[in-house]
């Protein structure tokens, strides 16, 4: 115990033992010991123990409004809600006490704004600023509490004050307009923005914003009037530049809006940030566009156009080729657009999206080695992408390596395992590894993990049923699937094989004859289909049909090693 603490507990002892009162001295020496050690555990962010030193004290000298701030200071630390409700009742006899110190009006305001109080936390502020000077500063703060408190005319007054005492400035006009804009009325937000530019002229951002404001607004037309008066006064503005060819766009003057654009690109003075973000304005519409079936041959034209300048001025800016990767992509041009991409990514683009980019557009190409390759690179960088590993597991799945391919796709799977359609997608590809490597226990509970998130997915269907027709295993299961797919899709020859397959394996040969009948009278059928086709003629005995389809199957230029000895023999061996 410290020696203010013998020295407390000594005069207390002598108090129950019927001694003299300590005299006011005293205990004033006993509640600032207290508060001395409070503020030390305070500092030491130990507020278990300042509590108590401070409580200590108040217990001493419930009259000093310094103690109950403290008190009410470290009651707030605390996340429990009857924390916070001791701190009220101790601020509120701190203010009692002092009405002059503004850190209590302060500490007072943030614990009602807590227990979302805002009607009380704006009326401590209030009286803060009536009775404590060069407080002014704090109006801003008291507005913005009418405005979580929805209390929009409230906030204007406030704001006004705050200008009448402070001047014009940012944050009052700009908060006076965004809610006169909330209230409908634009005549009364455009004179605010009008008023800040009147008394900061040289401040662009201001202009630029009430130009956005009346455009946002359907009011283009004054808009354009601001900037371009902006622009006859500082004709190097690239920023204003950029919004007008916007707003020339906006009212359908095209050909004012491309000149200005191209004006804006040959500027060597002009930012390539500017540049790189008009682009990609550009590279939106054309993308979008294309999507909604209506592509802009002319647009496109101009777009390649400003992307060659920016090219030509700018060929070692990885941000350059990024972006032109992402146009050429919006274009459906996969070769500039893979081009793009890896000159970013050698330009050292730190940006994922490059190399998703362009492991995917290779893997739409099939170029199956180059996906493997970029995707280790990739993993140096990136180590814990999902889609990394996916698109190189993919690629290995395709070139026929299925022990890497497996491995590949189950990490990407452990990575994925908040997107369930990805899951599922891999799950897909893990039940088609897993069955060439002859694993067909985790074959088989890849596809049902796959079923489950899915259970029309057609392509899971489609191989699960057939696999297990060709191990003979579970056939009945079998047979769900491939007539679940052949009702989803009467038409497809490749599931019609398949449900034929299944039912031949299943000795029913007369269903199966119907099926496969079906599938061949469609379109291009296949050497495989037709050599199925004989084998379910022969089962049922037609041998010499059988074989003239065997033939056929030949013909086509099947892959079966066995079809010459099914023709030779007249029989399945």
């Amino acid at each position: 115990m410290l020696i203010a603490d013998f020295s407390a507990q000594a005069q207390r002892d002598k108090r129950k033992k019927g001694g003299d009162p300590p005299s006011k001295a005293v205990l004033a020496s006993e509640a600032e010991a207290a508060f001395t050690e409070g503020e030390k555990f305070f500092i030491l962010e130990d507020y278990s123990k300042a509590l108590l030193y401070f409580l200590r004290a108040y217990e001493i000298n419930s009259q000093s409004a310094a103690i109950a701030y403290k008190i009410a200071e470290v009651l707030v630390k605390s996340n429990k809600d009857e924390d916070l409700i001791r701190a009220t009742s101790y601020i509120e006899q701190a203010l009692k006490l002092e009405k002059k110190n503004k850190y209590y009006y302060i500490l007072a305001s943030n614990i009602y704004n807590s227990q979302g109080l805002f009607s009380k936390s704006a009326e401590v502020l209030e009286t803060m600023i009536k009775e404590v000077p060069q407080t002014e500063d704090y109006l801003y703060e008291l507005a913005s509490i009418y405005l979580f408190d929805k209390k929009e005319s409230e906030a204007l007054r406030v704001y006004n004050r705050a200008e009448n005492i402070l001047g014009i400035n940012e944050i009052s006009s700009l908060q006076k307009q965004r809610i006169y804009l909330d209230q409908g009325k634009l005549d009364e937000a455009i004179k605010e923005g009008e008023k800040l530019i009147e008394a900061f002229p040289d401040e662009e951002r201001y202009v630029l914003a009430l130009a956005e404001t009346l455009s946002q607004n359907k009011q283009t037309t004054r808009a354009i009037i601001y900037i371009e008066k902006y622009l006859k006064e500082n004709p190097t503005s690239s920023a204003g530049k950029m919004l007008l060819g916007g707003l020339y766009r906006d009212s359908g003057n095209e050909e004012k809006s491309r000149s200005l654009v191209r004006e804006l690109f040959n500027e060597t003075k002009s930012t390539l940030s500017s540049k790189l973000i008009m682009l990609g304005t550009y590279n939106a519409t054309l993308a979008q566009a294309r999507a909604t079936g209506k592509a802009d041959s002319n647009l496109e034209t101009f777009v390649l156009e400003l992307y060659g300048k920016l090219e030509q001025t700018n060929p070692s800016d990885a941000n350059v080729q990024l972006a032109g990767g992402d146009l050429y992509m919006s274009l459906d041009r996969p070769r500039e657009a893979k081009e793009r991409y890896l000159k970013a990514i050698r330009l050292g683009t730190t940006t994922y999206e490059a190399w998703q980019n362009l492991l995917y557009l290779e893997t739409q190409e099939k170029q199956y080695d180059s996906v493997i390759m970029h995707a280790e690179e990739a993993l140096e960088v990136f180590p814990n992408q999902s889609n990394v590993y996916y698109f190189n597991g993919y690629a290995h799945l395709r070139k026929r390596d299925f022990r890497n391919a497996t491995q590949l796709l189950e990490q990407a799977k452990r990575l994925s395992k908040n997107d369930e359609q990805q899951v599922a997608e891999i799950n897909s590809m893990l039940g088609d590894a897993y069955q060439a490597m002859k694993e067909y226990d985790k074959s088989a509970k890849a596809y049902d993990e796959a079923l489950a998130f899915n259970p029309m997915n057609d392509i899971v269907l489609n191989n699960y049923s057939y696999y297990l027709s060709l191990r003979k295993a579970d056939l009945e299961k079998a047979e769900r699937m491939s007539s679940l797919l052949v009702k989803n899709h009467p038409d497809n020859i490749s599931y019609l094989d398949t449900h034929a397959w299944v039912l031949y394996n299943r000795e029913k040969y007369k269903e199966a004859k119907k099926v496969m009948e079906k599938a061949l009278s469609l379109d291009k059928p296949s050497a495989i289909n037709y050599e199925h086709y004989g084998d379910i003629l022969f089962q049922l005995g037609d041998v010499d049909e059988a074989v003239e389809q065997w033939r056929k199957a030949k013909a086509m230029g099947s892959l079966n090693q066995e079809i010459d000895k099914k023709i030779a023999t007249r029989k399945i061996l």
